[in-house]
């Protein structure tokens, strides 16, 4: 029985890693047969509107549109082909990795304490999906709401850092302060003060998230040229009106650089806040998971 055990084991391990290899084909060639099927389109349109364009034309003008909308469209073309290859390469190389890290465990007979193999996450996953999805909805409400609360508070801290220098050397070392003190050591003082309840874990992902909101806003307000606002105060605009219609609007891409920098850590801080002491959600979960 051990012997015939062990042969079903190893057929469905090399099954397992097969069905994946076809996976990962089946996606390449999906993202490459759209590729192609939306290059060729685009190039069916193209040319049809050329023919209709030459058409309804006198030729001199007809020559200048045509070849106007042929550089557009051509240029249109080439970005969507090139985002489709740039999907091509990402499933290739995340169906690759995943092929070869099943394949390691596998073959290489690891435990799965010491290290799952892609196939045995799955299969975990679906059969603990409904505890599993309640715990991540409680850390997904931590998390967005913290986020947000992240998102409005260094807004306005990075707005009050640009208007007053003042201010800036009082709160700067604060903050910075308060991002280098590492979470393990500060997250027990919220467990204390706010209990175990879900708000002390959004109050943490907000203290933690502000710092690179605050910090980029106030490095894009203080890079925006200054003749930006000169002209709005000429036309007869308020400071108010121009902060907010003009500046923000000129440092908008280094906000939601910091926005997306803060975006990339509150889930993890969300699960760490839980697991040193929360009531439910991921961290609970995994805690509970790894004692069990």
């Amino acid at each position: 029985m051990e012997i015939f055990q062990g042969i079903v084991d190893s057929i469905n391990n090399v099954m397992w890693s097969y069905i994946m290899i076809a996976a990962l084909i089946g996606c390449a060639l999906y993202f490459t047969i759209r590729t192609r099927f939306v290059q060729f389109r685009m190039i069916g349109e193209m040319w049809r509107l050329l023919f209709a364009s030459h058409d309804r034309t006198a030729k001199d003008k007809s020559r200048r549109h045509v070849s106007s909308f042929q550089a557009f469209a051509v240029s249109l073309a080439s970005r969507v082909g090139t985002g489709n290859i740039a999907g091509v390469a990402t499933a290739l190389t995340v169906g690759g990795l995943l092929v070869a890290w099943e394949l390691c465990v596998r073959i290489g007979g690891v435990s799965e304490r010491t290290l799952a193999a892609p196939s045995q996450i799955v299969a975990s996953m679906v059969r603990t999906w409904p505890d599993l999805m309640a715990a991540a909805a409680v850390t997904t409400v931590e998390a967005v709401a913290g986020f947000l609360i992240a998102v409005a508070a260094g807004v306005i801290i990075g707005i009050g850092l640009h208007l007053s220098k003042t201010l800036d050397r009082a709160v700067s070392p604060l903050l910075v302060a308060a991002q280098t003190i590492p979470l393990i050591t500060i997250a027990p003082l919220f467990v204390i003060w706010f209990g175990f309840e879900p708000f002390g874990k959004i109050v943490l992902v907000a203290v933690l998230g502000v710092f690179p909101i605050a910090v980029q806003t106030t490095r894009g307000l203080d890079a925006v040229p200054r003749f930006y606002e000169d002209v709005a105060l000429t036309c007869g605009a308020t400071r108010t009106w121009t902060l907010w219609h003009v500046t923000l609007r000129v440092a908008a891409r280094q906000i939601f650089g910091g926005i997306r920098i803060s975006a990339a850590y509150v889930f993890g801080t969300a699960v760490t806040a839980e697991y040193l002491g929360a009531v439910d959600g991921l961290g609970i979960w995994l805690q509970a998971a790894f004692n069990s």
